[in-house]
């Protein structure tokens, strides 16, 4: 890979691709990745709480919980993580807690999102770690899903 953006992109079209999955399991199209400095895919997986019946089944609970059972650790200071939406107030503090570098994210979620939106967990006085956060990577192709899916469900 040739550079910063080729790389992001590469990543967060595979966080599409897991989010597309998602889809076909009926569940809120969010899909993730976890990847190490060299460039490793560490974990990747989508949406599960409707076949796991679990409400923190997010994306990025699973690929963060996968990560860290698959490396034996509680921390993962110089990995990136790509989503394809703004994190939740919950799984914004598990990426604190766990020490994630680096945060890619492509479209917000005005609604529910708290990294740039809601009460934007990074800048609390509760949060100890801030990660790196980087926004817009396929932010169209992330949004129409979403759009698509939610409008199919009315």
């Amino acid at each position: 890979m040739e550079n910063t953006t080729t790389k992001t992109k590469y990543f967060m079209k595979l966080a599409l691709s897991e989010a597309e999955k998602a889809k076909d399991r009926d569940e809120v199209p969010v899909g993730a990745v976890i990847v190490n400095q060299k460039n490793e895919i560490i974990s990747s997986n989508g949406n599960r709480m409707r076949e796991l019946n679990d409400p923190t089944a997010h994306a990025e609970i699973l690929v963060i919980r996968n990560a860290c059972k698959t490396l034996k650790t509680t921390k993962l200071f110089d990995f990136s993580l790509f989503t394809t939406l703004e994190p939740c107030a919950m799984c914004a503090m598990a990426i604190s807690l766990v020490g994630i570098k680096n945060l890619y994210f492509a479209t917000e979620d005005k609604k529910k999102g708290c990294v740039e939106n809601g009460i934007r967990i990074f800048s609390s006085n509760s949060c100890h770690h801030e990660p790196n956060v980087f926004n817009g990577f396929y932010k169209k192709e992330s949004e129409v899903l979403l759009k698509k899916f939610f409008s199919q469900r009315r």
